[in-house]
């Protein structure tokens, strides 16, 4: 039943795939928590990344990725497959694609449940989330140019708010920074990926009045 649940409310809240535009706007970014570092007139690049949802019987899971430490930028990183899009690609189309080369996941064991909202980096990418249902676990292979480790963590941990912390580093000489982080075992889920987390859990359960009993519910 729960697992019907979180289904039906993930259509119900997500965005339509064919409502998404590459004008879209972004209703969440790095700089919710430091609004003084925005910069102005910067074009930003589209992107997207597959938020895998998997069904499984003891409760829902997600998908995620941690970097390669040998890629020229965010190495190590937990993340979502994903990446820039290419001339002419939809959202879903480059999430799907990015998944596939990253990880041999399988589009055709993905349904595709709806996107979230558009989430702007501070690295100047728009980021379209692309849920997608799993009804089974998948078979998956990481590519190792690109990741070194496939994992998944518990749907009713990532949209518990309790498990979301701001965190902040400094750099010699700038102000500091801060960010979203949820640590999952010996994993460290933050920046980018964990505000992509903390829209999905607004837009899912913002409206409830008791949000955390709600995913609970979904993921028991």
């Amino acid at each position: 039943m729960s697992l019907a649940t979180l289904r039906t409310r993930l259509i119900e809240h997500l965005i339509h795939p064919d409502g998404w535009s590459v004008d879209d706007v972004a209703s969440r970014s790095d700089y919710d928590l430091n609004p003084d570092a925005r910069s102005t007139g910067k074009a930003l690049r589209p992107a997207a990344v597959l938020v895998p949802v998997i069904a499984r019987p003891e409760g829902a899971t997600v998908l995620l990725t941690r970097r390669s430490d040998t890629l020229a930028s965010h190495t190590g990183q937990i993340a979502f497959p994903g990446g820039r899009l290419d001339p002419g690609e939809t959202a879903v189309e480059a999430a799907l694609r990015e998944a596939f080369e990253e990880v041999a996941l399988d589009p055709g064991v993905v349904e595709v449940l709806g996107v979230g909202d558009a989430y702007e980096t501070v690295t100047g990418f728009l980021v379209t989330p692309v849920i997608g249902w799993l009804t089974e676990p998948p078979s998956v292979t990481a590519s190792p140019d690109e990741v070194a480790e496939v994992f998944e963590a518990p749907w009713d941990f990532l949209m518990d708010p309790a498990n979301h912390r701001r965190d902040s580093y400094e750099l010699e000489g700038q102000p500091r920074r801060w960010f979203w982080a949820m640590p999952y075992e010996e994993r460290y889920i933050w920046g980018a990926t964990a505000g992509i987390v903390r829209g999905l859990c607004a837009r899912l359960y913002g409206d409830e009045a008791e949000p955390v009993a709600a995913a609970g519910e979904d993921a028991a």
